[in-house]
């Protein structure tokens, strides 16, 4: 099982990744890069909460582990 603090470093690192990706669609697709900021921020706010949920989840099942 991970701790929680693998959890943590792993989610952040990820949104980090995503935040950066997701400026650069959101300026390319609306010419604002305020906007595209914007909506990356938001994204990664909620995917950061729900990637943690996520993983979380599946640390506590055994299926699939190899021992």
């Amino acid at each position: 099982m991970e701790s929680r603090r693998r959890t943590l470093a792993k989610a952040f690192i990820w949104q980090a990744l995503g935040l950066l990706t997701m400026s650069g669609v959101g300026w390319a697709l609306t010419g604002s890069m305020a906007v595209g900021s914007g909506i990356a921020v938001m994204n990664t706010l909620i995917g950061f909460v729900t990637y943690i949920l996520y993983e979380r989840f599946w640390a506590g099942i055994g299926w699939g582990r190899e021992v």
